[in-house]
């Protein structure tokens, strides 16, 4: 499998791009407006064709290339049937299986971050948007988050998965670039706790500034990045 973690240091973004194979048919997930041609550049360089390029959600830190991308190659536009965006081509939701070529993510719906979070789950690893981060989990302040149910995501969704399992997150902000569900379960301070009360109440009592950039890539992210002025 081709595997590539891309980050964005503006956002503090993670980019996957994956294929199964040299040649063939490639997604990325979470690409950010600016590195559409670093995206562009890396696929033909890899031989890839690009098929699919997805959101976990509506990111309120970036602007999302999907729309860019989707008019310089041709590729789907993919987001979940929860979204608000009615730019994409494709939407997905629990228990779907995104393809190309012969590998295949399955669609988990792990709402409370926003509650169009999705993440996506590989044998061996899952992409959790930024519903868990690395030591971490993704606010629930704004766009209709909800610390409830992202208790039920991470304990009743994430944290069953294997020990093993790699975590790529969509954001980083520490240097971290992967972890395990068993680290998560271990180390991750927001998951010590007793149970959904104690963490809705930890998650209320966050005092956090909205993201810089929110005002402005909310609603390009709605018409998947296209009419944006930030590239």
């Amino acid at each position: 499998m081709i595997f590539r973690q891309i980050f964005d240091h503006e956002s503090s973004t993670y980019t996957y791009l994956l294929a199964e194979r040299r040649g063939g048919d490639a997604l990325l997930i979470d690409p950010v407006l600016e590195h559409t041609e670093q995206y562009i550049r890396l696929i033909d360089e890899l031989g890839l064709k690009l098929v699919l390029a997805i959101d976990t959600h509506i990111h309120a830190d970036h602007v999302t290339a999907l729309g860019s991308l989707r008019a310089q190659t041709d590729c789907t536009a993919a987001m979940g049937e929860m979204t608000r965006a009615e730019c994409v081509s494709l939407n997905f939701r629990e228990g779907d299986e995104l393809k190309a070529d012969g590998l295949s993510l399955e669609v988990l719906y792990t709402p409370g971050h926003t509650d169009d979070s999705y993440s996506f789950l590989l044998p061996d690893r899952v992409f959790t948007g930024d519903t868990l981060l690395i030591r971490g989990t993704g606010r629930t302040d704004f766009q209709n988050g909800d610390p409830a149910s992202q208790y039920d995501s991470l304990f009743d969704q994430l944290l069953k998965l294997p020990e093993d399992t790699l975590v790529y997150p969509a954001h980083d902000y520490n240097g971290m670039t992967v972890s395990t569900i068993g680290e998560e379960r271990l180390y991750n301070p927001r998951l010590q706790v007793s149970g959904k009360e104690e963490y809705v109440t930890m998650m209320n009592g966050l005092v956090l500034d909205n993201p810089r950039l929110m005002d402005l890539a909310v609603p390009a992210n709605r018409l998947c990045g296209l009419g944006s002025t930030a590239q």
